[in-house]
C-alpha cells in the first residue's frame, strides 16, 4: 500500500490501472487516495464464469429491468452506501470524482438493475484494451447485484474480453468462479488483455438485453 503524493488524473489512473495498480481510501471522510498492488489478485475466469441454476432462473424471468451507462451517479452512491456487513466504504469524494471523469471520457462503466423503475442494484468498473477492472457493487433487493454480473459477464464474453479483475476475492464472489492468482500471473494475463481491444457496445446502446440472451452468450440455458 502506497499512499500517492501527486494529483491524480484520469490519465494517471488508467496507467496505474495498466501497471497492475489501483487506487481505495482508507474511509469516505479521507481526502486521500493510497495505491494498492495486491500480492494475490482476484479474477473471474470469463470462460469459467459459473451462474447457480436458481440465479440462472431468477435472470431468465426478467424481473429485474437492466441498462448499461445511464446513471453513473447513482450507482456509485449505492456502492458508496453502507450495505449488508459493510458499515464504511471507501469511496470517497475524490474517488466518485475520478470515476465520473473516467465515464465521462468512456473508461468507466455500470450495469443498473431497476425493479419498477426504481434503482435496487448495480456495479461499476473500468475497461481498458479487453481487461474490465469491476470496482464495486450494490443491491438493495436479493439478487440483484448478482443479475448485474451476469449481465456484465455476457457483455464481456460477446465483446471479446480476455480478463475480468475482482481485485480481491471474497466468498461472494468465489461462487461464481473468481480465483486468486500470483501477481506475476496477474501482470502476464493483464499485458496480453491490455494488446487487445474489448467491445463494450457489443450489443448497442439502448438495446435491452433480455436475460435468455445474457444466458445464451455464457452458454447457459435460460
Amino acid at each position: 500500500m502506497n499512499r500517492s503524493s501527486v494529483e491524480i488524473t484520469p490519465e494517471i489512473l488508467l496507467r496505474a490501472y495498466a501497471s497492475g495498480l489501483f487506487p481505495m481510501a482508507e474511509n469516505a471522510d479521507d481526502p486521500g487516495l493510497f495505491w494498492v498492488e495486491p500480492k494475490e489478485r482476484g479474477i473471474i475466469p470469463l470462460d469459467g464464469f459459473h451462474v447457480p441454476q436458481r440465479l440462472a432462473r431468477t435472470v431468465a424471468s426478467d424481473r429485474f429491468e437492466i441498462t448499461v451507462d445511464q446513471d453513473f451517479n447513482a450507482v456509485i452512491a449505492g456502492c458508496a452506501a453502507p450495505d449488508d456487513g459493510r458499515e464504511e466504504t471507501w469511496i470517497n469524494g475524490r474517488i466518485r470524482a475520478l470515476y465520473g471523469e473516467l465515464f465521462d471520457l468512456g473508461y468507466c462503466h455500470t450495469v443498473e438493475v431497476r425493479d419498477a423503475g426504481r434503482l435496487v442494484g448495480g456495479l461499476y468498473g473500468v475497461s481498458l484494451g479487453a481487461a474490465f477492472f469491476g470496482e464495486s457493487m450494490f443491491h438493495r433487493e436479493r439478487d440483484s447485484s448478482k443479475v448485474a454480473l451476469v449481465h456484465l459477464v455476457a457483455r464481456l464474453r460477446r465483446g471479446g474480453y480476455t480478463l475480468l479483475d475482482t481485485q480481491f476475492v471474497t466468498a461472494h464472489l468465489a461462487r461464481f468462479g473468481a480465483l486468486a492468482v500470483p501477481r506475476k500471473a496477474y501482470m502476464t494475463e493483464l499485458e496480453a488483455a491490455l494488446e487487445l481491444q474489448g467491445e463494450w457496445w457489443s450489443w448497442p446502446p439502448g438495446l435491452d438485453v433480455s436475460g435468455a440472451e445474457a444466458l445464451a452468450e455464457l452458454a447457459l440455458p435460460a
